[in-house]
Protein backbone atom coordinates (compact mmCIF):
# COMPACT_ATOMS: atom_id res chain seq x y z
CA UNK A 1 0.00 0.00 0.00
CA UNK A 2 1.33 3.43 -0.93
CA UNK A 3 1.22 6.65 1.03
CA UNK A 4 -1.60 8.19 -1.02
CA UNK A 5 -5.13 7.12 -0.02
CA UNK A 6 -6.77 4.78 -2.54
CA UNK A 7 -10.54 4.42 -3.03
CA UNK A 8 -12.15 1.01 -2.69
CA UNK A 9 -13.68 0.20 -6.07
CA UNK A 10 -15.89 -2.70 -7.10
CA UNK A 11 -14.78 -5.26 -9.67
CA UNK A 12 -16.46 -3.52 -12.62
CA UNK A 13 -14.96 -0.14 -11.75
CA UNK A 14 -11.54 -1.71 -11.29
CA UNK A 15 -11.76 -3.27 -14.75
CA UNK A 16 -12.53 0.11 -16.33
CA UNK A 17 -9.78 1.74 -14.31
CA UNK A 18 -7.27 -0.88 -15.47
CA UNK A 19 -8.28 -0.22 -19.08
CA UNK A 20 -7.84 3.54 -18.56
CA UNK A 21 -4.46 2.97 -16.94
CA UNK A 22 -3.18 0.89 -19.87
CA UNK A 23 -4.32 3.43 -22.43
CA UNK A 24 -2.86 6.30 -20.42
CA UNK A 25 0.52 4.67 -19.87
CA UNK A 26 0.85 3.34 -23.42
CA UNK A 27 -0.76 6.10 -25.50
CA UNK A 28 -1.94 9.24 -23.74
CA UNK A 29 0.97 10.09 -21.43
CA UNK A 30 3.71 9.50 -24.06
CA UNK A 31 1.88 11.84 -26.44
CA UNK A 32 1.07 14.58 -23.90
CA UNK A 33 4.20 16.69 -24.42
CA UNK A 34 3.86 16.61 -28.21
CA UNK A 35 0.22 17.67 -28.04
CA UNK A 36 1.18 20.55 -25.77
CA UNK A 37 3.94 21.77 -28.11
CA UNK A 38 1.83 21.48 -31.25
CA UNK A 39 -1.47 22.57 -29.67
CA UNK A 40 -3.12 19.75 -31.59
CA UNK A 41 -6.43 18.02 -30.91
CA UNK A 42 -5.63 14.29 -30.42
CA UNK A 43 -8.09 12.51 -32.67
CA UNK A 44 -6.07 9.32 -32.14
CA UNK A 45 -6.77 9.55 -28.39
CA UNK A 46 -10.46 10.16 -29.04
CA UNK A 47 -10.54 7.07 -31.26
CA UNK A 48 -8.95 5.04 -28.45
CA UNK A 49 -11.54 6.35 -25.97
CA UNK A 50 -14.34 5.33 -28.33
CA UNK A 51 -12.90 1.91 -29.21
CA UNK A 52 -12.34 1.07 -25.54
CA UNK A 53 -15.84 2.13 -24.48
CA UNK A 54 -14.52 4.88 -22.23
CA UNK A 55 -16.08 7.63 -24.36
CA UNK A 56 -19.55 6.29 -23.57
CA UNK A 57 -18.78 5.07 -20.07
CA UNK A 58 -21.35 7.31 -18.32
CA UNK A 59 -24.04 7.00 -21.03
CA UNK A 60 -26.88 4.57 -20.17
CA UNK A 61 -26.78 1.19 -21.88
CA UNK A 62 -30.17 1.89 -23.47
CA UNK A 63 -28.49 4.55 -25.62
CA UNK A 64 -25.36 2.63 -26.55
CA UNK A 65 -23.17 3.46 -23.55
CA UNK A 66 -21.85 1.41 -20.65
CA UNK A 67 -24.09 2.80 -17.91
CA UNK A 68 -21.31 3.23 -15.37
CA UNK A 69 -21.97 5.15 -12.15
CA UNK A 70 -20.29 8.49 -11.57
CA UNK A 71 -17.85 6.94 -9.08
CA UNK A 72 -16.46 4.71 -11.82
CA UNK A 73 -16.36 7.59 -14.29
CA UNK A 74 -14.37 9.87 -11.97
CA UNK A 75 -11.90 7.06 -11.32
CA UNK A 76 -11.28 6.78 -15.07
CA UNK A 77 -11.02 10.56 -15.58
CA UNK A 78 -8.63 10.84 -12.64
CA UNK A 79 -6.38 8.08 -13.98
CA UNK A 80 -6.27 9.60 -17.47
CA UNK A 81 -5.61 13.04 -15.99
CA UNK A 82 -2.66 11.65 -14.09
CA UNK A 83 -0.92 11.13 -17.45
CA UNK A 84 -2.55 13.62 -19.84
CA UNK A 85 -4.64 16.53 -18.60
CA UNK A 86 -5.81 17.34 -22.14
CA UNK A 87 -7.29 13.90 -22.78
CA UNK A 88 -9.04 13.93 -19.40
CA UNK A 89 -10.50 17.36 -20.22
CA UNK A 90 -11.77 16.10 -23.59
CA UNK A 91 -13.58 13.23 -21.89
CA UNK A 92 -15.10 15.63 -19.34
CA UNK A 93 -16.25 18.02 -22.08
CA UNK A 94 -18.14 15.10 -23.66
CA UNK A 95 -19.86 14.44 -20.35
CA UNK A 96 -20.78 18.10 -19.98
CA UNK A 97 -22.46 18.06 -23.38
CA UNK A 98 -24.30 14.83 -22.67
CA UNK A 99 -25.87 15.69 -19.33
CA UNK A 100 -28.42 18.31 -20.50
CA UNK A 101 -29.75 15.66 -22.89
CA UNK A 102 -29.70 13.01 -20.17
CA UNK A 103 -31.48 15.28 -17.70
CA UNK A 104 -33.93 17.09 -19.96
CA UNK A 105 -34.01 15.51 -23.39
CA UNK A 106 -36.83 13.59 -25.04
CA UNK A 107 -36.47 9.89 -25.69
CA UNK A 108 -35.80 10.62 -29.37
CA UNK A 109 -33.09 13.13 -28.47
CA UNK A 110 -31.43 10.69 -26.11
CA UNK A 111 -31.36 7.94 -28.70
CA UNK A 112 -29.94 10.24 -31.37
CA UNK A 113 -27.41 12.39 -29.51
CA UNK A 114 -26.31 10.04 -26.74
CA UNK A 115 -26.12 7.14 -29.16
CA UNK A 116 -23.95 9.24 -31.47
CA UNK A 117 -21.73 10.22 -28.57
CA UNK A 118 -21.15 6.60 -27.56
CA UNK A 119 -19.93 6.04 -31.12
CA UNK A 120 -17.63 9.07 -31.09
CA UNK A 121 -19.76 11.96 -32.40
CA UNK A 122 -19.61 14.40 -29.52
CA UNK A 123 -21.98 17.07 -28.21
CA UNK A 124 -20.65 20.24 -26.55
CA UNK A 125 -22.12 22.49 -23.87
CA UNK A 126 -22.59 26.07 -25.15
CA UNK A 127 -23.63 28.38 -22.31
CA UNK A 128 -20.91 31.02 -21.76
CA UNK A 129 -20.47 34.17 -23.81
CA UNK A 130 -17.65 36.71 -24.09
CA UNK A 131 -19.08 38.90 -21.34
CA UNK A 132 -21.05 36.29 -19.38
CA UNK A 133 -19.15 33.47 -17.77
CA UNK A 134 -20.10 33.13 -14.11
CA UNK A 135 -23.29 35.19 -14.57
CA UNK A 136 -25.15 32.70 -16.75
CA UNK A 137 -28.48 34.50 -16.40
CA UNK A 138 -27.01 37.47 -18.28
CA UNK A 139 -26.53 35.68 -21.62
CA UNK A 140 -27.57 37.70 -24.66
CA UNK A 141 -28.10 34.99 -27.31
CA UNK A 142 -31.77 34.87 -28.30
CA UNK A 143 -34.17 32.31 -29.76
CA UNK A 144 -37.36 33.66 -31.32
CA UNK A 145 -40.20 31.68 -32.86
CA UNK A 146 -40.03 31.44 -36.65
CA UNK A 147 -41.78 29.13 -39.14
CA UNK A 148 -42.82 26.58 -36.55
CA UNK A 149 -39.33 26.46 -35.02
CA UNK A 150 -36.79 28.87 -33.58
CA UNK A 151 -34.35 31.42 -35.00
CA UNK A 152 -31.24 31.45 -32.77
CA UNK A 153 -28.95 34.46 -32.91
CA UNK A 154 -25.86 35.25 -30.86
CA UNK A 155 -22.39 34.05 -30.02
CA UNK A 156 -21.15 31.45 -27.57
CA UNK A 157 -17.63 31.28 -26.20
CA UNK A 158 -15.26 29.00 -24.25
CA UNK A 159 -16.79 25.84 -25.72
CA UNK A 160 -14.94 22.68 -24.73
CA UNK A 161 -14.35 20.41 -27.74
CA UNK A 162 -15.54 23.38 -29.81
CA UNK A 163 -15.23 22.65 -33.49
CA UNK A 164 -14.40 19.01 -32.79
CA UNK A 165 -17.97 18.26 -31.69
CA UNK A 166 -20.76 17.85 -34.23
CA UNK A 167 -23.62 18.96 -31.95
CA UNK A 168 -24.04 21.77 -29.40
CA UNK A 169 -26.48 22.33 -26.55
CA UNK A 170 -27.06 26.07 -27.00
CA UNK A 171 -28.66 28.14 -24.24
CA UNK A 172 -30.56 31.20 -25.47
CA UNK A 173 -33.17 33.63 -24.19
CA UNK A 174 -36.67 32.93 -25.46
CA UNK A 175 -38.04 35.65 -23.16
CA UNK A 176 -35.32 38.31 -22.74
CA UNK A 177 -37.41 40.28 -20.24
CA UNK A 178 -37.60 37.29 -17.88
CA UNK A 179 -33.87 37.09 -17.15
CA UNK A 180 -32.80 33.68 -15.90
CA UNK A 181 -36.40 32.43 -16.11
CA UNK A 182 -36.49 33.06 -19.84
CA UNK A 183 -33.67 30.77 -21.01
CA UNK A 184 -34.27 27.69 -23.16
CA UNK A 185 -31.86 25.05 -24.48
CA UNK A 186 -31.64 23.80 -28.07
CA UNK A 187 -29.69 21.18 -29.99
CA UNK A 188 -27.72 22.77 -32.84
CA UNK A 189 -25.83 20.95 -35.61
CA UNK A 190 -22.59 22.69 -36.60
CA UNK A 191 -23.28 21.68 -40.22
CA UNK A 192 -26.51 23.71 -40.31
CA UNK A 193 -26.77 26.97 -42.23
CA UNK A 194 -25.88 30.01 -40.16
CA UNK A 195 -23.57 28.18 -37.73
CA UNK A 196 -19.95 29.27 -37.75
CA UNK A 197 -16.91 28.37 -35.67
CA UNK A 198 -14.40 31.10 -36.41
CA UNK A 199 -11.99 31.29 -33.46
CA UNK A 200 -9.95 28.65 -31.67
CA UNK A 201 -8.47 29.87 -28.40
CA UNK A 202 -4.67 29.88 -27.93
CA UNK A 203 -4.55 28.63 -24.36
CA UNK A 204 -1.95 28.58 -21.58
CA UNK A 205 -2.54 24.93 -20.73
CA UNK A 206 -4.47 21.79 -21.73
CA UNK A 207 -3.26 22.69 -25.21
CA UNK A 208 -4.28 19.30 -26.58
CA UNK A 209 -7.91 20.36 -26.14
CA UNK A 210 -9.82 22.51 -28.60
CA UNK A 211 -11.79 25.49 -27.28
CA UNK A 212 -13.77 27.74 -29.60
CA UNK A 213 -16.55 30.22 -30.08
CA UNK A 214 -19.77 29.60 -31.96
CA UNK A 215 -21.53 32.28 -34.03
CA UNK A 216 -25.21 31.67 -34.64
CA UNK A 217 -27.86 32.98 -36.96
CA UNK A 218 -29.61 29.71 -37.63
CA UNK A 219 -33.05 28.10 -37.64
CA UNK A 220 -33.85 24.93 -35.68
CA UNK A 221 -37.05 22.92 -35.58
CA UNK A 222 -39.33 22.75 -32.56
CA UNK A 223 -37.99 19.24 -31.92
CA UNK A 224 -34.56 20.74 -31.21
CA UNK A 225 -35.75 22.21 -27.91
CA UNK A 226 -34.26 20.45 -24.88
CA UNK A 227 -36.41 20.46 -21.77
CA UNK A 228 -39.08 22.98 -20.88
CA UNK A 229 -39.21 26.43 -22.39
CA UNK A 230 -37.77 29.02 -20.00
CA UNK A 231 -36.37 26.41 -17.58
CA UNK A 232 -32.95 25.81 -19.09
CA UNK A 233 -30.94 27.78 -16.53
CA UNK A 234 -31.91 25.17 -13.96
CA UNK A 235 -30.90 22.47 -16.45
CA UNK A 236 -27.52 24.17 -16.95
CA UNK A 237 -26.92 24.41 -13.20
CA UNK A 238 -27.82 20.74 -12.70
CA UNK A 239 -25.33 19.87 -15.43
CA UNK A 240 -22.63 22.03 -13.86
CA UNK A 241 -23.17 20.34 -10.50
CA UNK A 242 -22.09 17.06 -12.08
CA UNK A 243 -19.43 18.87 -14.11
CA UNK A 244 -17.83 20.18 -10.94
CA UNK A 245 -17.33 16.65 -9.67
CA UNK A 246 -15.76 15.73 -13.00
CA UNK A 247 -13.39 18.71 -12.75
CA UNK A 248 -12.54 17.47 -9.26
CA UNK A 249 -11.45 14.20 -10.90
CA UNK A 250 -9.29 16.13 -13.37
CA UNK A 251 -7.81 18.04 -10.43
CA UNK A 252 -6.91 15.02 -8.34
CA UNK A 253 -5.50 13.27 -11.41
CA UNK A 254 -3.24 16.22 -12.15
CA UNK A 255 -2.24 16.49 -8.49
CA UNK A 256 -1.27 12.81 -8.53
CA UNK A 257 0.81 13.43 -11.65
CA UNK A 258 2.55 16.30 -9.87
CA UNK A 259 3.19 14.07 -6.86
CA UNK A 260 4.61 11.34 -9.11
CA UNK A 261 7.15 13.59 -10.80
CA UNK A 262 8.05 15.55 -7.65
CA UNK A 263 8.61 12.51 -5.43
CA UNK A 264 10.59 10.69 -8.13
CA UNK A 265 12.83 13.72 -8.64
CA UNK A 266 13.36 14.20 -4.91
CA UNK A 267 14.30 10.55 -4.43
CA UNK A 268 16.71 10.64 -7.40
CA UNK A 269 18.53 13.97 -7.18
CA UNK A 270 21.52 14.44 -4.89
CA UNK A 271 22.74 17.70 -3.36
CA UNK A 272 25.25 18.26 -0.58
CA UNK A 273 25.99 14.55 -0.47
CA UNK A 274 22.49 13.15 0.02
CA UNK A 275 19.17 12.71 -1.75
CA UNK A 276 17.21 15.94 -1.58
CA UNK A 277 14.17 14.13 -0.15
CA UNK A 278 16.25 13.63 3.01
CA UNK A 279 16.19 17.39 3.58
CA UNK A 280 13.22 18.41 5.69
CA UNK A 281 12.40 21.31 3.37
CA UNK A 282 11.72 18.83 0.57
CA UNK A 283 10.48 15.86 2.59
CA UNK A 284 7.95 17.94 4.51
CA UNK A 285 6.67 19.55 1.30
CA UNK A 286 6.04 16.08 -0.14
CA UNK A 287 4.38 14.99 3.10
CA UNK A 288 1.99 17.93 2.87
CA UNK A 289 1.32 17.16 -0.78
CA UNK A 290 0.54 13.51 -0.03
CA UNK A 291 -1.82 14.51 2.79
CA UNK A 292 -3.67 17.12 0.74
CA UNK A 293 -3.99 14.91 -2.33
CA UNK A 294 -5.34 12.06 -0.18
CA UNK A 295 -7.90 14.37 1.45
CA UNK A 296 -8.91 15.74 -1.96
CA UNK A 297 -9.46 12.23 -3.29
CA UNK A 298 -11.61 11.34 -0.28
CA UNK A 299 -13.83 14.35 -0.96
CA UNK A 300 -14.03 13.56 -4.69
CA UNK A 301 -15.07 9.94 -4.23
CA UNK A 302 -17.59 10.83 -1.52
CA UNK A 303 -19.16 13.44 -3.81
CA UNK A 304 -19.43 10.87 -6.61
CA UNK A 305 -20.88 8.26 -4.22
CA UNK A 306 -23.46 10.76 -2.96
CA UNK A 307 -24.48 11.66 -6.52
CA UNK A 308 -24.90 7.99 -7.44
CA UNK A 309 -27.07 7.55 -4.33
CA UNK A 310 -29.39 10.36 -5.46
CA UNK A 311 -28.34 12.75 -2.70
CA UNK A 312 -28.18 16.54 -3.06
CA UNK A 313 -24.55 17.31 -3.91
CA UNK A 314 -24.83 21.04 -4.63
CA UNK A 315 -22.73 21.94 -1.57
CA UNK A 316 -20.51 18.86 -1.54
CA UNK A 317 -19.82 19.22 -5.27
CA UNK A 318 -18.86 22.87 -4.79
CA UNK A 319 -16.58 21.95 -1.87
CA UNK A 320 -14.97 19.18 -3.87
CA UNK A 321 -14.37 21.38 -6.91
CA UNK A 322 -12.99 24.21 -4.77
CA UNK A 323 -10.70 22.07 -2.63
CA UNK A 324 -9.38 19.67 -5.27
CA UNK A 325 -8.61 22.43 -7.77
CA UNK A 326 -6.69 24.43 -5.19
CA UNK A 327 -4.86 21.33 -3.95
CA UNK A 328 -3.83 20.62 -7.53
CA UNK A 329 -2.50 24.17 -7.81
CA UNK A 330 -0.32 23.73 -4.72
CA UNK A 331 0.82 20.29 -5.91
CA UNK A 332 1.85 21.61 -9.34
CA UNK A 333 3.63 24.56 -7.74
CA UNK A 334 5.54 22.29 -5.36
CA UNK A 335 6.53 20.00 -8.23
CA UNK A 336 8.07 22.93 -10.14
CA UNK A 337 9.91 24.05 -6.98
CA UNK A 338 11.36 20.60 -6.38
CA UNK A 339 12.53 20.36 -9.98
CA UNK A 340 14.09 23.82 -9.67
CA UNK A 341 15.41 25.37 -12.87
CA UNK A 342 14.52 22.27 -14.87
CA UNK A 343 10.92 22.59 -13.70
CA UNK A 344 10.76 26.09 -15.17
CA UNK A 345 11.90 25.00 -18.62
CA UNK A 346 10.39 22.94 -21.42
CA UNK A 347 10.14 20.05 -21.88
CA UNK A 348 9.39 19.08 -18.30
CA UNK A 349 6.30 17.39 -16.90
CA UNK A 350 6.19 19.74 -13.91
CA UNK A 351 6.27 22.81 -16.17
CA UNK A 352 3.42 21.46 -18.30
CA UNK A 353 1.34 20.46 -15.29
CA UNK A 354 1.73 23.95 -13.83
CA UNK A 355 0.13 25.44 -16.94
CA UNK A 356 -2.46 22.67 -17.37
CA UNK A 357 -3.62 23.12 -13.79
CA UNK A 358 -4.60 26.75 -13.91
CA UNK A 359 -7.88 26.25 -15.78
CA UNK A 360 -9.16 23.91 -13.07
CA UNK A 361 -9.77 26.88 -10.79
CA UNK A 362 -11.75 28.65 -13.53
CA UNK A 363 -14.03 26.44 -15.62
CA UNK A 364 -17.25 24.84 -14.40
CA UNK A 365 -17.39 27.71 -11.89
CA UNK A 366 -14.42 29.64 -10.53
CA UNK A 367 -13.16 29.15 -6.99
CA UNK A 368 -14.92 32.41 -6.12
CA UNK A 369 -18.23 31.07 -7.43
CA UNK A 370 -17.82 27.87 -5.39
CA UNK A 371 -17.27 29.99 -2.27
CA UNK A 372 -20.36 32.01 -3.16
CA UNK A 373 -22.44 28.84 -3.51
CA UNK A 374 -21.18 27.59 -0.17
CA UNK A 375 -21.64 30.94 1.59
CA UNK A 376 -25.29 31.01 0.50
CA UNK A 377 -25.80 27.47 1.80
CA UNK A 378 -24.16 28.38 5.11
CA UNK A 379 -26.39 31.44 5.39
CA UNK A 380 -29.46 29.30 4.72
CA UNK A 381 -28.45 26.69 7.32
CA UNK A 382 -27.61 29.31 9.94
CA UNK A 383 -30.92 31.12 9.41
CA UNK A 384 -32.87 27.86 9.66
CA UNK A 385 -31.14 27.00 12.94
CA UNK A 386 -32.36 30.16 14.72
Amino acid sequence: MGVIWEPKLDEDARAWLDKAARLTDEKFAPLADKLDREQRYPWENVEALVDSGLAGLFIPEAYGGRGAPLRTTVAVVERIGRGCASTAAILCACQLGAFPVLLGGTEAQKKLYLGAMAEGTATSFALSERSTGSDAAAITATALRENGGWRIRGEKYWIGNGGASRYYVVFAKTDPAAGGRGITAFMVDKEADGVEIDELNDKMGIRGTQTSNLKLDTWVSAEAQVGEEGRALRLALQTLTVGRIMVSAQSTGLALGAYDTASARAADREAFGKKIIENQGIGFALADMATEVSAARMMLYEAARAYDAGEDVSSLGAMSKLYTSEVSHRAADTAVQIWGGFGYCKPNVAERLYRDQRILQIYEGTSEIQRLVLARSIHKDASAAK
